[in-house]
């Protein structure tokens, strides 16, 4: 794993935080109000979480993260990019929760944190930032309890394969190289002053299952949703409140998936 990949990528997230966090797509006036950021896919998805561990891989600036602390659980936040977690840290202080924060490339958590979870949850254009998902899913199970629960609700592969501004089918499903780009603005703002280039990943269902499956972790639920709860792509349409679909096509096609395993 090239070490440049993941430091362009900080970098690119890093350049980014400043634009999320005053962005109406992060409505943090409504999260310090009190709303949660988690989505109608996720938000129950793990029952009573009061007073259990949760550790949340990839957080960005932590409003998941909080949203779990504020249904009671001991949650722990990590990503790659310091400034999101500098954000995180002052979020948390500034609201009186007790979460924690830790900056880290995910593939070196276990040089820095040595713990067991009931929870570990990852969600959202979290693994297409990762090369090697073998090594991912054995982080997942190195940081989960005997009998804990790993979640993830992620963008679908297939959604992935697509020229989101040209409709056309432009990546592989497959993982079968690293892809380059570099965008002018983000996902909350397509006009920001942003020209960053960043690296990542396609991998298929088979490759993330499989590479769960291998530690060991047993599949409790597999869903699949034809709509995002995020208008986070060029082109998409709100088909109803909260549920957007890219494509303007009628076509049902996925768009996201969820997998509940346990260890």
């Amino acid at each position: 794993m090239s070490q440049m990949y993941f430091d362009q990528n900080e970098k690119m997230w890093d350049a980014r935080v400043s634009h999320h966090v005053k962005s109406e797509f992060y409505n943090m006036e409504g999260f310090r109000q009190g709303k949660s950021s988690l989505t109608e896919i996720e938000a129950h998805a793990l029952g009573d979480v009061k007073g259990r561990s949760l550790l949340h891989l990839q957080c960005h600036f932590g409003q998941d993260t909080l949203s779990w602390a504020r249904q009671g659980a001991i949650a722990t936040g990590i990503d790659i990019s310091g400034k999101a977690i500098e954000v995180a840290r002052g979020i948390n202080e500034e609201l009186g929760l007790n979460a924690r924060f830790i900056k880290t490339n995910l593939y070196d958590l276990p040089q820095v944190l040595d713990e067991k979870f009931d929870f570990v949850f990852t969600s959202y254009g979290a693994t297409c930032w990762l090369p090697d998902l073998k090594k991912w899913a054995a982080i997942v199970n190195r940081f989960l309890k005997k009998g804990g629960i790993f979640y993830m609700a992620e963008f679908h592969p297939a959604l992935y394969m697509f020229n989101f501004d040209s409709g056309l089918m432009e990546y592989s499903y497959f993982n079968v190289k690293v892809y380059e780009e570099e965008e002018e603005g983000t996902y909350t703002d397509r006009k920001a002053d942003l020209h960053e280039k960043s690296y990542f990943w396609i991998h298929s269902l088979a490759e993330t299952i499989m590479a769960l499956r291998g530690e060991g972790l047993l599949l409790v639920e597999f869903k699949e949703y034809d709509f995002s709860p995020y208008n986070c792509f060029p082109k998409m349409a709100e088909r109803e409140p909260g549920r957007f679909e890219w494509g303007g096509k009628g076509l049902r096609i996925p768009h996201v998936y969820s997998l509940k395993m346990e260890k």
